[in-house]
C-alpha cells in the first residue's frame, strides 16, 4: 500500500527529530529477520542507549539533512536499517557485534562517528575498543598512580617501625624498662596549712672595712747636745785624780757605820 504525502511527511519529521540529537550511527542490512529477532535486536540497541529503525532510503536521506549523521544516510540502496545514539558509539557497536554472532542474517554497511564516516572494518574495530567509562577509569588510574605510590612509600616507614616495635614487645625486650605499677594507698585528705607570710628581711649589718695603717716611723734617739762654750779641756792627770776621788767617796758610802 502506497504511503500518502501526509504520512511520508509525518515519518520524515519524526525521524528528523530523533536524528537531530544523534552523534553516531551504524547502518546495517539483513536478508530475513523474524519478528522475535527484530524484537530482540531493538531491545539490544535500547540497552546500549540507542534507537533502531528500518528505513526507506529516500525518506531517510531527507530526514537526515542538517544532522550529524547526514552523510551516512545519503545514497543508500537495498534493505537498510539504522541504529543511532547520542552516547558512546563503542557501546552501541559492541552490542550489535555481540548480537550478530548468533544472528548472521544481519550485517553492517557503514557507520558514522561525530560526523566522520567509517567503513565496515572500522565498525568492527570500534566494537573491540574500550568504552568511554573504561578509558576514563584507566586515565584516572594513570593520574592517581604516582600519588598512590608516594603515599605507599611514606606509609611504609611508619608501618615497618610499628612492626619492629611490636616484635620487640612480644619478645619482652621492653620488660626490664617498664616497672610494675604499685597500688596507690588511699590517703586521707590533708588540710592545707595557711600560707605563712614572708618574714621581714633582717637589717643589713654594716661591714667593717679594715684599712691597713701605714707603720709610723720611730722617733730618732735624741742626741746629747754639747755646749761647746761650757766644755772644758781636762788633762789626763786631773781626770785620773778625779776618778780616784770618786772611787773613795763611793766606798765610804758603802761601809757600815761603826758603833761608838
Amino acid at each position: 500500500m502506497a504511503l500518502t504525502k501526509a504520512k511520508k511527511a509525518g515519518q520524515i519529521d519524526k525521524l528528523a527529530h530523533e536524528l537531530e540529537g544523534s552523534t553516531s550511527a551504524i547502518v546495517g542490512t539483513f536478508a530475513k529477520l523474524t519478528v522475535s529477532q527484530d524484537y530482540e535486536l531493538r531491545k539490544v540497541v535500547r540497552s546500549a542507549g540507542g534507537r533502531y529503525r528500518v528505513l526507506k532510503n529516500k525518506l531517510a536521506a531527507r530526514a537526515a539533512k542538517g544532522t550529524k549523521v547526514e552523510q551516512a544516510l545519503q545514497g543508500l540502496k537495498g534493505v537498510s536499517s539504522v541504529a543511532y545514539t547520542s552516547g558512546d558509539p563503542v557501546v552501541l557497536a559492541k552490542a550489535l557485534s555481540t548480537w550478530m554472532q548468533e544472528n548472521a542474517e544481519y550485517t553492517f554497511k557503514l557507520g558514522i562517528v561525530d560526523g566522520q564516516l567509517i567503513t565496515v572494518e572500522e565498525v568492527k574495530q570500534l566494537a573491540t575498543m574500550p568504552s568511554k567509562e573504561q578509558i576514563f577509569s584507566k586515565l584516572l588510574f594513570l593520574i592517581n598512580a604516582p600519588a598512590q605510590r608516594l603515599v605507599t612509600v611514606m606509609n611504609a616507614a611508619g608501618r615497618d617501625l610499628a612492626v619492629v616495635v611490636n616484635q620487640a614487645v612480644e619478645q619482652g625486650k621492653f620488660a626490664a624498662a617498664v616497672a610494675p605499677a604499685k597500688p596507690v594507698a588511699e590517703v586521707a585528705p590533708v588540710a592545707e596549712a595557711p600560707e605563712a607570710e614572708p618574714a621581714a628581711a633582717p637589717p643589713a649589718k654594716p661591714v667593717a672595712v679594715e684599712v691597713a695603717e701605714e707603720p709610723k716611723a720611730e722617733p730618732a734617739a735624741a742626741q746629747p747636745v754639747v755646749d761647746a762654750s761650757v766644755t772644758e779641756t781636762v788633762s789626763p792627770a786631773a781626770e785620773a785624780a778625779g776618778t780616784a776621788e770618786d772611787s773613795q767617796t763611793a766606798a765610804a758610802g758603802t761601809e757600815a757605820p761603826v758603833e761608838g
